[in-house]
Parts: structure tokens; C-alpha cells; sequence
């Protein structure tokens, strides 16, 4: 694994993209890898859990439970079971998704894989149903920075028919909430209908520890929290000794700078998918490229994302 110096975290070790091909080099390669990180050493039936296993000579399913008479195979019981893409594929698309500090748009992976671009835009939700778990931190013991942003387009930049003309800020956004907990750099970030004490109340409950130290800016939607300090940014105070909110602010940049240079468009209705991505990134981000592959692999278990219900009104 490359070991050449470059930005970034130095105690990180890498993957090149050859030494990637070279580590799959063929379907079985990557079947044998997929199968050591969601098995580890014992193979387990994807339909009802039993270590009752053996091989089978099936077409797709190259295994059949004694238990519950049913094949298996590696995806069965993950998010990426029926797939008909090549697992080959499957882990460069991991790879990509991960080591692309923006995200990868389907767009660029279709090109990349050799897969359709609906193809491709379904293998990155399904991955990010992986990432989903990785952005499900709770118990932060503190300090802890809370902070809320607003996705969507400039109503400048909208068509004339589609402009609210109801002020600046964050008319026609969607309101996204995120805590960063400073001890562990681990953050979650949520979708919410608004900002304002009762989701503020709601986020901080379900994700830091009741006597955790609480740092905001001065929003009226965090003047009931306990323990808590504030920056005036509506005086321009942006930071006060240890008192800021500069680290759950750039998990915030880095979404923008996504959207407007990878995705271009974010819906509604997909947006905590996204937000999962770039908070989970943030939380694996100190483990070498290959703990992050594996980690993220192992997260698609138990999960399960169908083409209908993604596109689902």
C-alpha cells in the first residue's frame, strides 16, 4: 500500500488505484474479500443466520443453509442483495466513494465502472445506506459543538416561477442540524423541519451525554440548552478561548462545496443520505483506506435498499 508522503493525515496509509486492481484482480478475489469481512471466520447464512452451511453448485448462489434449505450468497442479507453488479465492481465503487472528499456524482461513476448511470446512482445509495450506520454516533461525552445549516439553491439563482420572493437566508432550504464531539472528532447530523428548541432538544437527547458541555452560536433555537456557551456571531464573535463552533462548521463547508461542485442538486427528499455520507467519512477518517473499505463493507449488513422504495414518493 502506498506509503508516499502527501497532505493529509500522515499516520494514514493509502491505496493507489493501481495497487487497488492489483488487490482484485479477478470476481473471485473480490467475492474472497467481501466474504472475510462480512463473515470473518465463520460463513453465515444470509437468510436466517445459521453457521448450518455448505457449498453448492448454484448458478449465482454458491451456498445452501441446512437449516432453512435456502442459497446464499455474500449479499444475501445486505444492502446490496439481488445486485447483478460484479463485486469486483462493487469494492472500486467503495473505494471511490470514500476516497473522494466530495463524494463521487453517479454521473462520474457510471463512466468509471462501465455501468449505467441509473446503475450507478443505486450502488451509491445503497452504499450510503452503509454510511448511514457509520453516522450513528450517540452517548458524546464533550465538549460538544452544535451547529444548523441550510441546503438548497439561491433564491437569486432560481426561475422566475419558482422564486418565493419571501426574503433572504434560508427561505425554500432544507434545515440540516449537527453536533461534532471535540474528545473524539466523531459528528451526526440530521435533517430536521426547522431549527428550533424542541429539534435542538430532540438532537441534543439523542446524541450527547446529559452532562456533556454544550458549544453554539447565539440562535435563539439554543438558549434553553443546559450547560451550555455561546458565540455571538450576530456580533461578529466567532470564537472565545475554548468557546467556537469551527468544527461542526466545516463538516458543513464540505457538504457545499459537494453540492455545488459534485452534486449540483440535492433533493429533499435524498438529503439525509447525503448529510449520512459526510458525517460518516468525518467518522472513519483516521483509519488507513483499507480499514475504511472493510468497515464500511461490514455496515451493509442487515440492511436492505430497494430500487422501488428509493424512488418511492
Amino acid at each position: 500500500m502506498s506509503k508516499q508522503k502527501a497532505p493529509g493525515k500522515s499516520h494514514r496509509t493509502g491505496i493507489t488505484l493501481i495497487e487497488l486492481v492489483e488487490m482484485f484482480p479477478t470476481e473471485d478475489s473480490a467475492r474472497e474479500w467481501f466474504e472475510s469481512v462480512i463473515w470473518q471466520d465463520v460463513r453465515v447464512c444470509g437468510h436466517c443466520g445459521s453457521e448450518r452451511t455448505s457449498e453448492a453448485a448454484h448458478k449465482t448462489m454458491p451456498y445452501r443453509c441446512r437449516d432453512c434449505k435456502q442459497y446464499f450468497s455474500v449479499k444475501t442479507g445486505t444492502a446490496i442483495a439481488s445486485s447483478k453488479v460484479p463485486l469486483r465492481k462493487w469494492v472500486m465503487a467503495i473505494y471511490l466513494e470514500l476516497t473522494s472528499l466530495k463524494g463521487v456524482s453517479s454521473m462520474k461513476l457510471h463512466r468509471d465502472l462501465g455501468v449505467t448511470q441509473k446503475t450507478a446512482w443505486f450502488m451509491l445509495m445503497r452504499i450510503r445506506e452503509a454510511f448511514a450506520e457509520l453516522a450513528n454516533v450517540s452517548d458524546m461525552r464533550g465538549p460538544v459543538e452544535i451547529d444548523e445549516t441550510y441546503v438548497g439553491g439561491l433564491e437569486r439563482n432560481k426561475h422566475a416561477d419558482k422564486k418565493l420572493n419571501a426574503g433572504r437566508g434560508p427561505v425554500g432550504k432544507t434545515a440540516v442540524i449537527g453536533v461534532k464531539d471535540r474528545a473524539t472528532g466523531q459528528v451526526a447530523a440530521e435533517v430536521v423541519e426547522s431549527v428550533n428548541a424542541a429539534t435542538t432538544g430532540a438532537f441534543l437527547a439523542d446524541h450527547v451525554a446529559g452532562s456533556a458541555a454544550v458549544f453554539t452560536d447565539d440562535a435563539l433555537a439554543y438558549r434553553h440548552l443546559p450547560i451550555h456557551e455561546t458565540v455571538r456571531h450576530s456580533a461578529r464573535e466567532y470564537v472565545r478561548g475554548d468557546v467556537h463552533t469551527n468544527g461542526i462548521e466545516s463538516l458543513w463547508s464540505m457538504l457545499k462545496r459537494a453540492h455545488k461542485g459534485t452534486y449540483h442538486n440535492l433533493s429533499e427528499k435524498h438529503l439525509q443520505r447525503y448529510v449520512a455520507s459526510f458525517a460518516a467519512r468525518q467518522n472513519i477518517r483516521g483509519k488507513d483506506t483499507a480499514a475504511q473499505m472493510a468497515v464500511t463493507t461490514a455496515a451493509l449488513c442487515g440492511r436492505r435498499l430497494r430500487y422501488r422504495d428509493l424512488i418511492a414518493a
